[in-house]
């Protein structure tokens, strides 16, 4: 099953503008190879807090996302210095 990845407006507007094309590129093939297929198997989900949250791991920068029945909101692309 595919899901449909929905992006939060600030990841559009904050999160992509700071990253450079090249990672954007690999941060986009991750989501597209990775996330929309099988989120549950690549990403791990994060506790206390954040519970109800997962995060995929992309070289430096963390992936938050939920996970809805048919789709996948991306809350953040973060590096992972500022993201915990």
């Amino acid at each position: 099953m595919a899901y449909t990845v929905l992006y939060h407006p600030d990841v559009k507007k904050v999160d992509l503008p700071r990253i450079d094309n090249r990672l954007k590129n690999i941060i986009r093939e991750a989501i597209e190879k990775r996330l929309s297929i099988k989120p549950h198997l690549y990403g791990k989900p994060l506790q206390r807090t954040l519970k109800g949250y997962w995060k995929l791991r992309v070289g430096s920068y963390r992936i938050i996302y939920k996970i809805g029945h048919e789709d996948i909101i991306v809350l953040g692309i973060i590096h992972r210095k500022a993201v915990y």
